[in-house]
């Protein structure tokens, strides 16, 4: 890591896929002791609340894309407020650089350092670069990217993207991957996962899929994330099934359930896809229908065509779903061709693709 690098600010969205992405890269220069501080909004707290190691600093975030006037006219009002108070705290912090995750609250905090120009980088893992990083994009220093596949960026600023791979947890990329499928035991471990705010329709759709799995004596294991409202329903529907099953709520200790399963039914977000490859956990994508630029499908796509996962729409689960646990039942070999797939790809080089270019970056200028 450059020494000339003391302190960086790092600021993000506060959904969990841009929480954590940032919070892994602040661990990564924490442990390379450079002060290193998160900057998020009230969401991307409750994420960081039970990490002491990194300071995390809350600021008012509000998107611009409101189609009501007063709307309109009060998030404007936010968003001028939260650039000014983070002008002057970057005035008063002065580190010597910013990374911008990603998400409405890394907007204002990017714009005060372009002000006060402290250089800036942003992080795109989607496959379609997100709302508040196109804005920011022609003042941008660099833009990290996961894949060089990246849509939506003009071809002028082409040149200042670096494809480094996910940001992901250390823990994951060092992730010991259990044996392949099972033959003689035949049952297939379900990990569902909704993304860090969980998938309410999951919890409402599924049960009655895995009913038509039992009726038809496929061997299930169920392992549930959901939220903590839906859990009595949940736990009555499977015991009356007589299926086997956990039900958990957010966690952050998914490498838990990782160990367990053998297929996972998941949303697209990007980050949580990036962990299931490079766990090896062969996985069915359900986008969720409303993501910002339709991202979240854009991802499902570019998976399903590596042959990393499946890939099902939430409108066709009451018609396709079924169908296809019973066809990977009838044939585990399918899984096994997922992960000898997945086995091909690794983001382990991820954080020495960031020192490379960082220092390449501070190099050029001095």
């Amino acid at each position: 890591m450059n020494n000339k690098l003391k302190k960086i600010i790092i600021a993000t969205g506060g959904t969990g896929g841009h929480v954590f992405p940032a919070y892994s890269l602040a661990k990564h220069f924490h442990d390379n002791k450079i002060n290193v501080q998160i900057i998020t909004d009230k969401r991307g707290l409750k994420y960081l609340q039970d990490y002491s190691d990194i300071k995390v600093i809350k600021i008012a975030s509000a998107t611009i894309f409101k189609k009501n006037i007063f709307k309109l006219l009060f998030s404007s009002f936010i968003i001028l407020y939260s650039i000014l108070r983070s002008f002057i705290f970057l005035y008063a912090s002065r580190p010597n650089l910013v990374f911008g995750m990603g998400g409405y609250s890394s907007f204002p905090v990017c714009i005060a350092s372009k002000i006060l120009r402290i250089p800036f980088i942003i992080y795109e893992n989607n496959l379609h670069i997100g709302k508040a990083n196109r804005f920011l994009l022609p003042y941008a220093k660099k833009v990290f990217v996961s894949y060089k596949e990246l849509g939506g960026v003009a071809e002028k600023h082409q040149k200042k993207i670096c494809e480094i791979g996910n940001i992901i947890r250390k823990e994951i990329l060092n992730f010991n991957v259990h044996p392949d499928f099972n033959q003689s035991e035949r049952k297939l471990k379900i990990l569902i996962l909704g993304g860090s705010q969980a998938a309410k329709i999951f919890a409402e759709l599924l049960p009655e899929i895995f009913k038509e799995c039992v009726k038809t004596k496929i061997s299930l294991k169920i392992y549930q994330q959901c939220l903590p409202e839906q859990n009595i329903f949940l736990s009555t529907f499977y015991k009356d099934l007589k299926i086997d099953f956990e039900i958990f709520n957010f966690s952050n200790n998914i490498t838990d359930y990782f160990t367990k399963t053998n297929l996972a039914i998941t949303r697209s977000g990007s980050s949580m896809l990036a962990e299931l490859i490079n766990a090896k956990i062969p996985f069915i994508s359900v986008p969720l229908p409303s993501s910002a630029d339709d991202h979240q499908l854009k991802n499902a796509i570019y998976y399903e065509k590596k042959g990393y996962s499946y890939l099902i729409k939430e409108k066709d689960l009451n018609t396709k779903l079924f169908q296809l646990i019973k066809k990977i039942s009838a044939d585990t070999s399918l899984l096994t061709q997922i992960k000898s797939k997945q086995r091909q790809y690794s983001d382990k080089s991820v954080y020495k693709n960031i020192d490379k270019q960082l220092n390449k970056m501070f190099n050029e200028e001095n």
